[in-house]
């Protein structure tokens, strides 16, 4: 995994560490693209926090993001890597703490989101989304973890599932093997490090549709609307927000929140109102 590091000449310097526990340290994987990650990043900008954004194969992205929060005298860098291996991900925590002389919350918003029919899903499909939507979790909430865990003020870790895996719909299994794994994850991480560290606390959030893509339409769009209880498009800001109440809470640890409009708890035509892309109904039966 590889950094850059804001300064004065972009990427050619450490930042002042005169000033390294001046104000708490936020990383969020996943947020190199202009999709919730980035969102999260942004708003933990504007509560005071120090960024380390994170992409993989959206690194050009990131660096623009780097560019805009400099603009704005926010102290910032970027990690790459992918979240499927470990090595990388530590060398990503790494670099934060030597960046910034502390971690003190985590948003892993990285993830994939694909669909098949089940008589068409092949164990390659399921090993990737496995691996990225479960390992690449797991691997960064230890490695965020251990590197918290000799820190006086501990820290917090948020993991991010979908609201989905309560009642899913056809057609995601393997995506849903990935990401039904999330809540587990998270009272097990919860266990883990607070027994290391009672100050480092691990939840999670489980989206509903917060950011759909161009290219549903209007129809598709309305339907997707009436999915939800209170009667709105979900926003990523949504997730923003709840991200960081649980990185501010000092009580609430081993939990997993629905963000989802109420979704969890009402149920239409649930193939009527998936938010993926590509999917067709047609197809999916």
């Amino acid at each position: 995994m590889t950094a850059d590091r804001l300064s004065n000449s972009h990427g050619s310097s450490h930042c002042d560490r005169s000033d390294l526990n001046s104000s708490p340290t936020v990383w969020v994987t996943g947020s190199g693209a202009k999709r919730v990650g980035r969102t999260v990043a942004e708003h933990f900008a504007r509560q005071g926090y120090r960024v380390a954004l994170h992409a993989n194969t959206s690194r050009e992205g990131a660096l623009e993001t780097l560019k805009h929060f400099e603009g704005q005298g926010i102290q910032c860098m970027v990690t790459q890597g992918d979240i499927r291996s470990q090595e990388s991900i530590e060398q990503g925590v790494a670099q934060i703490v030597d960046q910034f002389g502390r971690l003190d919350a985590v948003v892993h918003c990285a993830a994939v989101w694909d669909w098949s029919p089940l008589e068409q899903t092949t164990e390659a499909q399921l090993r990737a989304q496995f691996e990225i939507n479960t390992l690449g979790a797991y691997h960064v909430a230890r490695s965020a973890g251990l590197a918290m865990v000799p820190q006086p003020q501990g820290g917090r870790i948020i993991l991010i599932g979908d609201w989905a895996v309560a009642r899913p719909y056809a057609n995601f299994s393997a995506y849903f093997l990935g990401k039904g794994a999330i809540e587990t994850l998270v009272r097990s991480m919860a266990v883990e490090l607070a027994t290391r560290n009672p100050d480092i606390h691990v939840n999670g959030i489980m989206p509903g549709p917060v950011m759909l893509d161009p290219s549903i339409t209007p129809e598709r769009a309305e339907k997707i609307l009436r999915a939800s209880l209170i009667k709105r498009h979900g926003r990523p800001e949504d997730i923003a927000q709840a991200a960081y109440f649980l990185a501010t809470q000092s009580f609430i640890t081993g939990i997993c929140l629905p963000v989802d409009g109420g979704r969890t708890i009402w149920a239409p035509d649930e193939a009527e109102s998936v938010a993926h892309p590509t999917y067709q109904v047609d197809k999916g039966k």
